[in-house]
């Protein structure tokens, strides 16, 4: 079998056998296929696509690349979620221990952010002391005794995905529904989950900008998990302009510790309930309205809260700043961002706001870059809210006063104001599930 011909099959429009897409996972993981190969493979997939079998072959033998987690040890079901990305993203952090608290499982490995996205990790590792290299022993136990624990991602996962991945970033071939869900679902395969609910982000700051774009990774995704043996489901939800308020490592775990007690945004609320009771009926505890009014609960009687400082303290974290969000180290300076005119805020371009964020010192650009855990942005403001000139518009929060004057510039062309109200955005758009579509 060459190389050559089965770039040359997939050019033409041909469909790869599994047995043509296993030598090409294994020759690209070992190195015995040439960048320059993988990397004119990966357009012509990008330029003419793949089947449902093709990336199924794909994600099968991309999860296969590496460690496979057995999570057989572990009693009961255990179920994970993955978001597509966004900014303000902080849900994990809210849904994992909620359904935990309800007596299902959650092994879950968080990846690092780079560039506007935040990373679960990154949030996280702005807890003082908290652990998040953890050895595979010691992570089974924690899951066992706590419910859950959420650690980085294994050297060992997928490394079929780092070597594609690190191509289609210099590549231009990011952009290709068979790749991007071969990439997410071979990490979720191989994490070892008996159920899995994906968070398909849609909007100006996510990678899918139209819902129907968003429906259409969903839908690759749940084919892929369910003919893998996983429990799979997906929502399309909005992300036109940021989660909650909070843009930032610390910022959003501090808002998110507030929504577990209660008192968080709305959207954010909405949306961590909303997750929650996907999971729990992936797993098996009741239909979905059922399932919501039981996460819910779990955050009116405190049970979520209680169980994330259960699984810091079991990891090292400092659970007195949950209690206390003053308690985390501050931001050097602060900063008020105000309205320049009257009117309502009609637009938000998330993914500059991102921008903003990361250049205050929030985000990575470069995968090396160190992160400024009390940076970020503090939205005073949403899309819909009506504005008036001199009034603050969101805080800044960083260490450096030359940081912001660039970040000003930038969160500024992300706004757009009017003298009319924008038409309201549904934060929930569709489910999909191995059934269909339902969109609301």
């Amino acid at each position: 079998m060459r190389m050559y011909d089965i770039i040359a099959k997939k050019r033409d429009g041909g469909e790869l056998t599994p047995e043509e897409i296993s030598f090409f996972v294994r020759g690209c993981t070992s190195g015995d296929i040439p960048d320059y190969q993988t990397s004119a493979l990966l357009m012509a997939i990008v330029l003419k696509g793949m089947t449902n079998a093709e990336t199924a072959a794909l994600t099968e033998n991309m999860a296969a690349s590496g460690e496979m987690a057995d999570l057989s040890s572990i009693p009961g079901v255990k179920a994970d979620k993955h978001s597509t990305g966004g900014v303000g993203d902080k849900t994990t952090l809210v849904v994992a221990p909620i359904v935990a608290s309800l007596g299902v499982k959650v092994a879950k490995m968080s990846g690092r952010g780079l560039g506007y996205t935040g990373g679960t990790a990154d949030k996280l590792e702005s807890i003082p002391g908290m652990r998040l290299t953890i050895g595979r022993d010691e992570f089974f136990d924690i899951v066992r005794r706590v419910g859950v624990s959420l650690i980085t991602q294994s050297g060992n996962l997928v490394p079929a995905d780092k070597k594609l991945y690190a191509l289609r970033d210099v590549t231009a071939t990011v952009e290709s529904i068979p790749l991007i869900a071969s990439s997410v679902m071979s990490k979720k395969i191989a994490a070892g989950a008996d159920c899995i609910l994906l968070d398909v982000k849609a909007g100006s700051g996510a990678f899918m900008k139209t819902t129907d774009d968003a429906v259409r990774l969903a839908e690759t995704m749940v084919a892929i998990g369910e003919h893998a043996g996983r429990r799979t489901a997906a929502l399309i939800t909005d992300m036109s302009c940021p989660l909650g308020n909070a843009v930032g490592n610390s910022l959003e775990v501090r808002e998110a510790c507030d929504t577990l007690r209660g008192r968080g945004p709305a959207d954010l609320t909405e949306l961590c309930v909303e997750l929650s009771a996907g999971m729990l009926h992936l797993a098996g505890k009741g239909d979905l309205q059922t399932c919501r009014d039981m996460a819910a609960a779990q955050i009116k009687n405190g049970a979520g809260f209680a169980k994330l400082k259960e699984m810091v303290s079991a990891q090292g974290g400092d659970t007195s700043v949950l209690e206390d969000g003053e308690k985390f180290p501050k931001a050097k300076l602060c900063r008020e961002i105000t309205a320049d005119a009257d009117g309502y805020l009609y637009s938000m371009n998330t993914e500059k706001i991102g921008i903003s964020s990361m250049l205050l010192g929030a985000g990575r650009r470069t995968k090396d870059d160190p992160i400024d855990y009390s940076a970020g942005i503090l939205l005073r403001k949403k899309t819909g809210d009506r504005v008036h000139k001199g009034e603050p518009l969101a805080v800044f929060h960083t260490s450096s006063e030359e940081k912001f004057a660039e970040a000003e510039q930038v969160f500024r062309q992300a706004l757009e104001i009017r003298p009319e109200a924008p038409q309201k955005t549904r934060l929930i758009q569709a489910r999909v599930t191995k059934d269909g579509v339902e969109r609301f």
